[in-house]
């Protein structure tokens, strides 16, 4: 039996990949495989390329995606890890009694992958928000030929410094956010991660293995800064949303989440931890809504 990855339990990776079905899926990938020092068939995990391949078979094998295409210096995500926090949202969404989703994605990016993976996986409905018009107009072509133009809405939030204001409306009501915020201060302070796990890969090229665009990436302040941005924009918008969630990569950030929110009024806040591998990562979760509106929402 394969050794588990520690992902959720529904996730369908847990058990790593196989590469035979990956490959009958999506005949591309098999151009990247080779059998490694322990006989195992595998792929260059520090070629960026192989990894987009990859990720693209999983979704074609797995979630009955038949087109995911965006340029290759976009950012490419895991599929696994992605899938994962769909999983613990669902988790999250099921014990507060909302049963009709309505996701609101924010910075979904070229890939678009958060809602194709959520509508795939539990039929939710969803509107995703980008800052690059560039980016929208891949992730319209993803929607547009795997057929979703019903269930995804993209909306272009036009000013960079904010997250919500100017984009949602009065009308809004969504059951969950969902958001991977920039990890880095700047694209160099990004690269130089890089290396270092280029080093761990013992990968002397110095190729990256990730992709991923400055905004995709990085944000004045790192991802400190961003979340505490998201925590006071999504206070000016309490009644529109029943869960705002984020990633939060960086343990230490998640103390003072909790000292901004309870400042701000949440009335609940909750931390999911997730183990990806080797990775531990955690969702900080929080509501606005009293217990009242709690149940008015879920009934």
């Amino acid at each position: 039996m394969k050794k588990s990855l520690g992902l959720h339990p529904r996730n369908k990776h847990r058990s790593g990949y196989d590469i035979d079905v990956l490959c009958k899926s999506y005949p591309q990938l098999k151009t990247h495989v080779f059998i490694n020092s322990y006989g195992t068939r595998t792929i260059d995990f520090a070629n960026p390329k192989a990894v987009k391949e990859l990720n693209t078979a999983l979704l074609f094998s797995y979630y009955g995606i038949n087109f995911w295409e965006f340029p290759a210096n976009n950012l490419c995500p895991p599929i696994p890890g992605r899938v994962d926090y769909i999983h613990y949202i669902a988790d999250l969404l099921e014990k507060s009694g909302i049963k009709e989703i309505n996701a609101l994605d924010i910075g979904t990016g070229a890939s678009c992958i958060y809602p194709i993976l959520g509508h795939k996986v539990y039929g939710w409905q969803f509107a995703a928000t980008d800052i690059e018009n560039e980016s929208l107009k891949y992730a319209h072509q993803i929607i547009v030929n795997n057929k979703m133009s019903n269930e995804i809405e993209l909306r272009h939030q036009k000013d960079k410094t904010q997250i919500f204001k100017g984009l949602l409306n009065e009308n809004d009501r969504f059951s969950v956010t969902i958001c991977n915020p920039p990890f880095y201060n700047s694209l160099s302070e990004a690269k130089q991660q890089n290396t270092r796990k280029n080093r761990g890969l013992k990968n002397d090229s110095n190729q990256r293995n990730f992709a991923g665009k400055e905004n995709e990436l990085s944000y004045k302040g790192g991802e400190k800064a961003f979340l505490h941005t998201y925590l006071f924009e999504s206070s000016q918008f309490k009644k529109q949303c029943f869960w705002y969630t984020t990633l939060v990569s960086k343990k230490e950030n998640v103390q003072s989440m909790y000292t901004s929110l309870e400042k701000l009024g949440a009335t609940t806040i909750k931390t999911i931890p997730m183990e990806q591998g080797n990775k531990v990562t955690r969702i900080v979760a929080w509501t606005f809504l009293n217990e009242k509106e709690q149940q008015e929402w879920s009934s």
